[in-house]
């Protein structure tokens, strides 16, 4: 069975896979939809289906402080 790309929606080969978070990936685009920085799997975040960075995924979404 062929896994689609939840970023690029082409199919996701066997050999060329990168598996992160239940899902599939190409290499290049398992990347930070934020400041487009290569991630590794398993460390990162994901917000509405896509991946960010900790650092990116906390200064969006992140609990806000007091001013």
């Amino acid at each position: 069975m062929v896994a689609y790309c939840p970023i690029c929606g082409k199919p996701v080969y066997f050999g060329e896979k990168k598996r992160s978070l239940g899902r599939d990936y190409h290499p290049l685009c398992l990347k930070c939809q934020q400041c487009k920085r290569q991630l590794n799997p398993g460390q990162h975040a994901e917000h509405d289906e896509k991946p960010y960075c900790n650092y990116c995924y906390m200064k969006q979404f992140g609990p806000k402080g007091k001013k």
